[in-house]
């Protein structure tokens, strides 16, 4: 069975990778939509959905792997920012504060199998950082194509007081589940999840 992440995010691209398997990633052809009427679990399983959809269109007899991950702060979602003045102003309105985020998996499978729709909720605190810190943080170039703009794994971190949940659902694709769903289907996964996950914390995981 062939295996596809509907994605170019590196972040998922690496993440997927820790199992072991081969697969092929390809860009999705899905518009995303936001929507202020849709629940955050709704809107981010909707568009995971639709991008692993629009991949298994042309890729028949595929397991195909969707992603989207969102935030919610006080009640408000936040994607990925919309140019620098964007992202400084969701790294201000994140600091000191508790946000989750909502990081859903959608698998198509088209070898016969039942797919997957799931999403994982993580609890992040960020530290009360500086505008100082702001700006220089903006500066290394990581914000523009992250969700609430600050990369859970890169220099992001150390923004971060703790985080409550599975930390490789906050960086982007949460693993455990498509791993219990591939062996579901009769694909070996030699890589012990939970292992993974007891010998690191989101400080030691500077690379993957």
């Amino acid at each position: 069975m062939k295996l596809i992440l509907a994605s170019t995010s590196p972040r998922r691209r690496e993440v997927l990778a820790l199992l072991g398997l081969p697969f092929e990633a390809i860009a999705p052809g899905f518009d995303e939509v936001p929507s202020s009427d849709r629940l955050i679990e709704e809107e981010v399983l909707e568009f995971a959905a639709g991008k692993a959809a629009s991949v298994a269109e042309d890729n028949p007899g595929s397991i195909i792997i969707g992603s989207d991950t969102m935030i919610l702060i006080d009640g408000k979602k936040i994607g990925k920012p919309d140019g620098i003045a964007d992202a400084r102003q969701m790294l201000r309105a994140l600091s000191g504060k508790v946000h989750r985020i909502f990081t859903s998996v959608a698998i198509v499978d088209g070898s016969g199998g039942p797919g997957l729709r799931m999403v994982e909720q993580v609890s992040v605190k960020m530290r009360a950082y500086s505008e100082k810190e702001i700006e220089d943080y903006l500066a290394c170039g990581e914000s523009l194509d992250k969700a609430g703009a600050y990369s859970i794994q890169g220099r992001g971190r150390a923004l971060i007081e703790s985080i409550d949940g599975d930390y490789l659902a906050a960086v982007g694709l949460p693993l455990a589940p498509i791993a219990r769903y591939l062996r579901s289907r009769g694909i070996s996964v030699s890589l012990n999840v939970e292992k993974l996950y007891a010998e690191r914390s989101f400080l030691n995981w500077r690379s993957f």
